[in-house]
């Protein structure tokens, strides 16, 4: 059926916008008048509503969009037709006009005389919160929902403290919003740059949500630039790993944790990965060895690692563990509080002055384990299951920077009384 469609141009924003009237012909009365429905379409997106005028299919003109005839009926019916389009224009034009979101659904309501509840910023953001929980441990990992959850809380500990209101709407979100955001991260919540850095991008994430919706017109975050800066990674030296496995503890559970902690740090797998490692995970390589293959509860890309006799150890020292009996997984690990407060009770034993993490762990298999023994990047990137080698080579840089040290100090020491000219 071809339609009488009006086509406007719009705003930059927009890109098409039509009227269009058309009979609903599967809502035929019992006296076989079919009803009139106005159709708005805003790039691409529908929205409908009825005239509350109804005709005898036989009388429409489908390509004029209205009604057959020249009878006073006829052309009472065709102007009330007319006047709905230009109802529909003049909203259309005065949104143009204030520079709002213009969508079919927003038109539909004024026409009808309805207002629409502004999308609140808090609402949105929940929602996806909510909504990111169901999927957990399938696409999100749990240290990734909680920090949209603190990225939410802290967006509305700003609005409270800056706009002293609930919530706000998200088209009063501008880049005005987004700046002082990061400097409230910076100054009221002490958070480093990184930090703060980090809590935005989940941030941007829920506007570029509304702004997939048409809930909003612009993006606010376009002239927004936020760049993390690099920082240097700390990691064991082989002399400081030497002394963590020769240290004697005195109670079970720190040796139990000093364990799975170098386990971690000879197989560079992150702490929710150790903790999920299972029977199935073991698999016999291409080498006819003992390998790990799992999928990264971060990001959910393969990793493919070999283990190590040090590894393999301490897999076998824990096989008849009541923990591991009774759950089928590898290795007996405790919550991540637990294992993070007991490590850094191991470093201070050790005399070691770092802050030991499971992320540190992982930074030393990158590093000293494997790129300081010439094990190629691409391998060690493999291991590791890293997306881009990019994010591998920032390793490399670090051993880089550790060979100019010593090699510095080596400079130092050799004073030779005679140099060549």
């Amino acid at each position: 059926m071809i339609n009488f469609i009006e086509n406007f141009k719009a705003a930059p924003m927009q890109t098409t916008f039509s009227i269009l009237f058309y009979p609903k012909g599967s809502n035929t009365n019992k006296q076989g008048l079919v009803p009139i429905y106005a159709r708005i379409t805003v790039n691409g997106k529908r929205s409908e509503f009825s005239t509350k005028r109804r005709i005898n299919i036989s009388k429409w003109n489908s390509e004029a969009g209205k009604m057959k005839g020249t009878t006073n009926d006829v052309r009472d019916f065709n102007r009330y037709l007319n006047s709905i389009r230009a109802k529909i224009n003049s909203h259309y034009n005065r949104l143009l006009e204030l520079e709002e979101t213009i969508t079919s659904e927003k038109l539909k309501y004024l026409y009808l005389g309805k207002s629409i509840a502004p999308k609140m910023l808090l609402t949105i953001f929940q929602d996806h919160n909510h909504k990111i929980e169901q999927l957990e441990g399938k696409e999100y990992a749990s240290g990734t929902i909680e920090r949209y959850k603190t990225a939410k809380k802290h967006i509305q500990e700003y609005i409270k403290l800056e706009y002293n209101v609930s919530d706000i709407p998200v088209k009063d979100v501008d880049h005005k919003f987004i700046t002082g955001f990061e400097h409230y991260l910076k100054t009221e919540r002490n958070c480093a740059h990184n930090t703060a850095i980090k809590y935005i991008t989940n941030f941007k994430k829920i506007i570029r949500i509304a702004f997939a919706n048409d809930w909003i017109s612009k993006d606010p975050f376009i002239n927004w630039k936020g760049k993390l800066k690099i920082v240097e990674r700390e990691f064991l030296t082989e002399d400081e790993i030497q002394r963590i496995i020769e240290k004697e503890l005195h109670t079970p559970r720190l040796d139990q944790v000093k364990d799975i902690f170098l386990f971690s740090c000879f197989t560079g797998l992150a702490y929710a990965d150790v903790k999920k490692l299972s029977q199935n995970d073991k698999i016999i390589g291409v080498d006819g060895t003992l390998w790990i293959k799992i999928n990264r509860s971060k990001t959910d890309t393969r990793s493919s690692i070999p283990l190590l006799p040090t590894a393999l150890k301490i897999l076998e020292k824990y096989e008849d563990h009541t923990e591991v009996l009774k759950t089928d997984r590898l290795l007996p690990v405790l919550s991540n509080q637990k294992m993070n407060a007991y490590i850094k009770e191991i470093a201070d034993l050790c005399k070691i002055d770092k802050n030991l993490t499971f992320h540190l762990a992982r930074h030393t298999f990158a590093t000293t384990i494997t790129l300081s023994n010439g094990v190629p990047i691409e391998s060690v990137s493999k291991m590791l299951g890293h997306k881009n080698l990019r994010t591998t080579q920032h390793y490399a840089k670090i051993l880089d920077q550790k060979v100019s040290e010593d090699m510095m100090a080596l400079k130092n020491k050799m004073q030779f009384k005679k140099a060549y000219q």
